[in-house]
């Protein structure tokens, strides 16, 4: 069983939501580092930092994902199956842009505290809505 998280891609959805998370933890902490860098170093404003950040990580999630996670491609265009990809990850973007503002501003968190409760929440919308749209068997 292990070799087979570490090999081939698959239609598992467990082995796929292993690696998943293995794949958006390494794009997690490109955009988590960005936002930290764009913000503190750099001077950007927090909710700008942080839609950079996540098409970074977006960008990097993508690349990972058709490489070594989903097997089966429901788009045979690249291109499309692409921007349906992006266009998750931009309602994402927003979900992500909204929950931070709102932990932010109203709860009191501060911004890196309410990225992570964004993290965990756009985490499983991402997963999920991507396996059953884009890469799912019909």
């Amino acid at each position: 069983m292990f070799e087979k998280l570490l090999k081939d891609k698959t239609d598992n959805t467990l082995i796929q939501l292993f690696r998943y998370t293995f794949v958006g933890g390494i794009a997690f902490i490109f955009d988590f580092s960005t936002l930290y860098l764009l913000t503190e170093f750099f001077q950007v404003y927090y909710l700008i930092s942080a839609a950079i950040a996540f098409l970074l990580g977006l960008t990097i999630n993508y690349v990972l994902s058709i490489f070594w996670v989903f097997k089966t491609r429901v788009i045979k265009s690249k291109w499309l199956e692409f921007g349906i990809f992006a266009l998750i990850g931009i309602i994402g973007l927003g979900l992500n842009e909204l929950i931070i503002w709102t932990f932010t501003e109203y709860v009191g968190f501060h911004y890196m505290a309410s990225k992570i409760v964004s993290t965990l929440i756009i985490y499983l919308w991402n997963f999920f809505t991507r396996k059953y749209i884009l890469y799912n068997k019909r």
